[in-house]
């Protein structure tokens, strides 16, 4: 058997293909026409690239029988989430690295969501409004309806701030009625914002934490760039669109408690969602100035921030392995793992 890493050649695909490649694998990218051209010009890290009208053909019969008679295994992604679609994904054939059933715990709302695992976990997290409770400070988190693959935010400070901002958000078209229905209010966290890139291994039987990045944001990034005055007379609002991905570290001595909460995220998803999370995750956090941790999103896959130690390996990695690794690469390993000790059926679905 010849096992080949597979994809949707996005969001974080390029460190997924680049750590397979580090580990001898050969590679397919699973591209839509029109997205195709990143992976057919590095071409040292894609063997093949499928070229598709729509992702969704990614679970067709005829892409899932081809993907499984080259021994795949699909490393998911948040794209392949969105674009494919969970009930497709759970009905897919070809094999997953990871507990496949973990993906649809991303979501706010619903019987399986994020909120529940942190709720299980003990895990410090905002608490949730209902439009008529906002009394402070919020987070607005809403797909917008144009791009509803796009997950808008908003600020608001109060409960007329957030009446005036929601109406010129649907005046602007920017939102409609199924973005507010889809809506989620939280209590906005004043602190220090990480992105978590843990590694739960099945075969070495520990939590790792490889990596943290933080986000880039257009037009915030700009936006809080500019004089609080200016800030002021510019009539719009930031649209908070993740648009690239920095690396960061965060302080040592708060290192205890990202270990705490990283094995207390994986003893929960055992418990609900069996055999809980398997390889890559990522907890976003905000870190108070009391040093609390709290987190306000999770990611149970690979993270979109990884790509960010693509090529020269991430800060916390060499802790583990002598040298810096990509999240990646530590995919492959743990699937390179699995393959010599006969135990590929503990990482994969």
């Amino acid at each position: 058997m010849m096992v080949r890493i597979a994809a949707l050649a996005s969001h974080s695909a390029l460190d997924v293909f680049d750590g397979a490649k580090d580990e001898n694998f050969e590679t397919i990218a699973l591209c839509k026409k029109g997205r195709e051209r990143p992976y057919l010009e590095f071409k040292r890290i894609v063997d093949e690239c499928i070229i598709l009208d729509d992702f969704k053909e990614i679970a067709s019969e005829k892409i899932d029988n081809y993907l499984t008679s080259r021994d795949a295994i699909i490393i998911p992604n948040r794209s392949l989430a969105v674009y494919v679609g969970y009930d497709s994904i759970e009905k897919m054939r070809t094999k997953y690295f990871g507990n496949r059933k973990m993906l649809r715990w991303e979501e706010r709302a619903g019987e399986k969501n994020y909120y529940k695992i942190l709720d299980e976990a003990k895990i410090r997290r905002p608490k949730i409004y209902k439009p008529e409770e906002v009394d402070d400070t919020v987070i607005v988190k809403l797909p917008e309806a144009k791009r509803r693959v796009e997950r808008g935010f908003f600020i608001a400070v109060n409960k007329k701030d957030f009446d005036e901002k929601l109406d010129s958000l649907m005046k602007a078209g920017i939102i409609d009625e199924k973005s507010v229905n889809e809506m989620v209010i939280e209590e906005y966290i004043l602190g220090a914002h990480f992105n978590i890139n843990y590694f739960y291994s099945p075969i070495f039987n520990r939590v790792e934490l490889l990596s943290i990045d933080r986000r880039i944001q257009s037009d915030l990034d700009s936006f809080y760039r500019l004089p609080a005055e200016i800030q002021l007379k510019v009539n719009r609002l930031p649209r908070f669109i993740e648009v690239g991905h920095e690396p960061a570290t965060i302080r040592e001595s708060l290192l205890e408690k990202v270990f705490e909460i990283g094995y207390a995220f994986v003893e929960a998803t055992k418990k609900l969602e069996p055999p809980g999370i398997i390889g890559p995750f990522t907890l976003q956090a905000m870190v108070t100035p009391e040093l609390d941790l709290v987190v306000f999103d999770v990611a149970p896959r690979i993270g979109g921030g990884t790509n960010a130690h693509m090529g020269i390996g991430s800060q916390y990695s060499k802790l583990y392995f002598g040298k810096p690794i990509s999240l990646g690469r530590r995919i492959a390993i743990e699937i390179k793992e699995g393959i010599k000790n006969g135990e590929l059926n503990k990482i994969l679905t």
